[in-house]
């Protein structure tokens, strides 16, 4: 037996199809079939169910748990020694909700850049869900996750932004003169909202309603960019992380404080525990903790 049986072996598990399986190791089907038959003899069991649909056995079953951890120790190992051998070269791949941008962690790039600048930083925009899957699968190294609650058994978190929610109006707006709004004047006020599947939808809604009134929601949207364009185009009142509305310039919009009001965009950043993290990872993550705000 070696890694490569496994590896092969895995990949039908997982597909539950030998074709599928060769088409994603790039390999012939009768390689991939005669691994597996190799494999089974050696361990004297049947592995899958070979009827109408492929299925594992109980003893696959078994196998592929230990597979796993036999491969992701291969793979930790592996990994271990390219940094070695690389040195600081390598790349991180980061997992951004479309609310955030790179507004909430530029100056920590552009400085991570500063000291290691032949490490790659990799920026994909995609909502929670899809980036606690990407780091559980690998695909991404680091997710930053908005006001979400984590497991902590599956992942590692570091709080690194705790951001006031500002107002933001037309400069037409009677409450643009204002130096800071209460959030119970918001009652009567048009909202541009976030989508029902973000986390500062609910703690708006929730803090609204602790006010004694529902927003009057006209539009939900998960682009930052476009609640601004709907905002001066004087469709509604959106409130914005204060870190965005302080990067916003256009004289067609003001941003306001809110005083009595306990919204706050609250950012983790997350990585996958118990796995191996490359060099390169591990100084993103240190030096975040020093930029936490």
């Amino acid at each position: 037996m070696d890694i490569r049986h496994l590896e092969y072996f895995s990949e039908v598990a997982k597909h539950l199809s030998f074709t599928k399986a060769a088409v994603s190791l790039h390999v012939s089907q009768p390689s991939i079939s005669k691994v597996v038959k190799n494999l089974e003899d050696e361990l004297e069991v049947p592995l899958f169910y070979r009827s109408k649909h492929l299925e594992l056995t109980d003893a696959g079953k078994a196998v592929l748990a230990n597979a796993k951890d036999v491969l992701e120790a291969f793979s930790n190992l592996t990994s271990e020694l390219t940094d070695i051998m690389e040195l600081k070269k390598g790349e991180i791949r980061i997992g951004i909700p479309p609310i955030i941008g790179a507004a909430f962690f530029s100056k920590l790039i552009t400085h991570f850049k500063e000291i290691y600048p032949f490490i790659e930083i990799s920026l994909t925009e995609v909502g929670s869900k899809e980036i606690k899957r990407g780091v559980d699968e690998g695909s991404l190294d680091i997710g930053l996750i908005c006001n979400t609650p984590i497991k902590k058994e599956n992942f590692e978190i570091v709080r690194v932004i705790k951001d006031p929610l500002m107002l933001i109006v037309p400069s037409s707006h009677p409450l643009a003169e204002h130096p800071s709004v209460d959030l119970s004047g918001l009652q009567n006020e048009p909202f541009i909202l976030y989508r029902e599947d973000f986390t500062l939808h609910d703690r708006i809604m929730e803090e609204c309603g602790l006010k004694g009134f529902e927003p009057k929601v006209v539009c939900h949207s998960s682009q930052k960019d476009f609640m601004i364009e709907m905002v001066e185009a004087k469709l509604g009142i959106a409130l914005l992380p204060s870190k965005i509305c302080e990067k916003i310039n256009n004289p067609e919009i003001k941003a306001v404080s809110l005083t009595n009001s306990n919204i706050n965009l609250e950012l983790g950043m997350v990585w996958k525990k118990n796995k191996y993290l490359p060099y390169s990872v591990r100084e993103f993550i240190a030096m975040a903790k020093g930029f936490v705000t």
